[in-house]
């Protein structure tokens, strides 16, 4: 039957939304294990309980009265309270499983039912009174569980009127405030919490949705620039060891040629990887000046590190970490100095970064190599394209000063930022 097969799918769907839950609250406790034993907050949320009609049952115990009075034979006609009994809490079961799910909560058999509470719920509270109206309360539980949106808060409030004037009808004022204050209560409040509820979890199901987009953009990004950095070197030498083996039975000369420029290219093409390798390592300017203490300080030299200002855009902070890794190398190889001082000054407009040292004064003699440029001349292009400048040169105190200039802002920044030379 066509019933029974839904019913079987309903089943089917909350136990698998229990199994998912439960996957998620185990991750949840070992990450809290780990993050306890390292003595720091875990970086994954509470999954909270799993999001279905279960969670609404218990307030049907609100209607332990009625049950009570059909039980010890105070209700006139007990059958028709205990069929009245029966179709509403169907109903209601009926309506709250539903409204866990947005598009079944919207659908137009949803809206039916909880018509059909409202009637049976009158029928039985016209009827009966006494303790029969505490079903007027969860008619507003189950209408602020399925009807959330802009009309909510009206509803709540027709409905909370309708509950206290059929309430007065049967025990007067006392039962009507009561009974109309409960079910508008019942209706907002239900209404709010899985509301909230609803939200953190898109909000969280958007998060991970979001890092695993990044995840798989970055391995997108990865495989293109490993494409590109391979793609043409790796052919070149399937040609050239083509043309080895075609040569070396005639001319052994010709044939070391290529075996020779094959060489050549696979150093290239090694170098090239590393020096990728170390762009996707890269850090902020707060990592590159910690590497700068510890290389000054392990070169004998004094470091003096001044930051102030603004914190800096992402590419911004790129490039001159680039100028700290080169003026500090310079510094630690050929200036013979007892001390150096950095400082990052980031203003309104522009952030300046100055690294000065009271060695030699001798600007380096043989730079070292980098992609599209050698050291600083190298640097001093791609701030250039960013909007900014480069000077370098002896200071009037002595000792040798590396100054940098950068606009805060700049759409040149991810252009220079992304051909900034890789450390070999």
């Amino acid at each position: 039957m066509t019933w029974v097969r839904g019913v079987r799918c309903q089943i089917r769907a909350l136990r698998a939304e229990r199994r998912q839950w439960k996957a998620a609250h185990e991750h949840f406790k070992a990450a809290q294990r780990a993050a306890n034993k390292q003595g720091k907050e875990p970086d994954v949320d509470h999954p909270g309980p799993p999001p279905t009609g279960f969670a609404l049952l218990p307030w049907l115990l609100m209607g332990m009265g009625s049950i009570s009075n059909l039980l010890q034979g105070r209700t006139p006609n007990p059958w028709i309270g205990g069929l009245g009994l029966m179709v509403f809490n169907s109903l209601y079961i009926y309506v709250t499983f539903r409204s866990f799910d947005r598009a079944r909560r919207e659908a137009a058999s949803t809206r039916v039912a909880l018509l059909l509470m409202g009637l049976v719920t009158t029928g039985l509270a016209l009827g009966y009174g006494g303790d029969w109206l505490a079903f007027f309360p969860l008619l507003g539980l189950a209408a602020g569980a399925a009807l959330r949106g802009p009309w909510l808060g009206r509803t709540g409030l027709l409905l909370a009127v309708y509950a206290g004037a059929v309430s007065y009808v049967r025990g007067g004022w006392g039962d009507a405030s009561s009974i109309g204050y409960a079910t508008f209560i019942s209706s907002m409040v239900t209404a709010a919490i899985l509301g909230l509820s609803e939200a953190v979890r898109e909000l969280r199901a958007a998060r991970e949705e979001l890092a695993r987009r990044a995840v798989e953009k970055e391995r997108l990004r990865f495989s293109r620039d490993l494409h590109d950095l391979l793609g043409h070197t790796l052919s070149v030498i399937v040609v050239k060891s083509e043309a080895a083996r075609r040569l070396a039975p005639r001319d052994m000369d010709a044939a070391l040629g290529q075996i020779t420029d094959i060489e050549s290219v696979g150093r290239q093409a090694l170098t090239e990887i590393r020096e990728a390798v170390t762009g996707y390592r890269e850090g902020s300017l707060a990592t590159e000046l910690t590497r700068a203490r510890s290389a000054l300080s392990a070169a004998s030299v004094e470091p003096v590190v001044r930051q102030s200002g603004a914190p800096l855009e992402p590419q911004a902070e790129a490039l001159l970490s680039w100028v700290v890794r080169e003026a500090v190398t310079n510094v630690v190889r050929h200036s013979d100095a007892s001390r150096c001082e950095i400082t990052v000054d980031s203003g309104a407009e522009r952030a300046r970064l100055t690294v000065t040292d009271n060695g030699s004064g001798q600007a380096v003699s043989r730079p070292q190599q980098g992609i599209g440029g050698t050291g600083l001349k190298g640097l001093t292009e791609r701030l250039a394209a960013a909007g900014g400048s480069l000077t370098a040169g002896p200071s009037p105190r002595g000792g040798f000063t590396v100054t940098a200039e950068l606009p805060v802002q700049s759409a040149q920044f991810a252009d220079a930022a992304a051909t900034a030379p890789r450390a070999g």
